[in-house]
């Protein structure tokens, strides 16, 4: 990633929110924790901001569409199948990096909100995301859809379907978005973060709702 054009920074009042900067289009909350609470808080927060308000989502012809992606520990041998280690929610300008390997408890809200049939799930690859949550950690996702197929369903562009988030981003909102391969097989399974992987972490949920918001409403 552009370190020019994305870029975070802590947010004073907590321990747990950062600010993501996306290039000058979007600037995400961000909230970082393993806490069970704290997730439900975020939870109970979206679903608030969505009833006061549809600024900050976009619906399909029936849900609201949300981004997700999940980070693990890369399996480097057939012998290691390393679980999901981090589930990354966005809706709008709000994200949730939740570290399942390290939470106290994975509340209620949040396995109701992944079950929610009024929720569209989105992301690239995303049915091998959602079957690694139920294996890893018994959570069900209601209903998905795969982000490279909406693209060529909105835009007709059969070469889509080989794209990944990286190109779907050119492609479709127009930005080059870098992926640094040392976030990406970084140890997502440690306790602390760093801010690249907070970083890296909210903008591919970010970008699987951005380039959905951009598909259905220029469709």
């Amino acid at each position: 990633m552009d370190p020019s054009r994305i870029t975070i920074e802590e947010l004073p009042e907590s321990e747990t929110k950062f600010m993501v900067h996306f290039f000058d289009d979007a600037h995400i909350t961000t909230v970082v924790t393993s806490s069970g609470d704290e997730a439900t808080e975020w939870v109970n927060e979206v679903l608030s901001i969505h009833h006061r308000s549809t600024t900050t989502t976009t619906t399909t012809t029936t849900t609201i569409i949300v981004g997700l992606d999940i980070e693990w520990r890369p399996n480097f041998g057939r012998q290691y199948d390393n679980p999901a280690a981090v589930l990354q929610l966005c809706i709008g300008h709000h994200c949730l990096v939740f570290q399942l390997l390290h939470c106290d408890y994975i509340p209620e809200a949040l396995s109701g909100f992944l079950s929610n049939p009024n929720f569209t799930f989105i992301g690239v690859g995303i049915g091998e995301d959602v079957e690694k949550l139920v294996v890893d950690h018994d959570l069900m996702v209601a209903n998905t859809k795969d982000l490279r197929v909406m693209a060529v369903e909105e835009t007709g562009r059969g070469e889509l379907r080989r794209e990944g988030l990286k190109g779907l981003a050119r492609e479709v909102l127009g930005r080059e978005v870098a992926k640094p391969r040392r976030v990406q097989l970084g140890r997502w399974d440690n306790l602390w973060l760093n801010l690249d992987q907070i970083m890296y972490a909210c903008i591919d949920a970010f970008l699987s709702f951005e380039i959905a918001r951009r598909l259905v409403v220029s469709s």
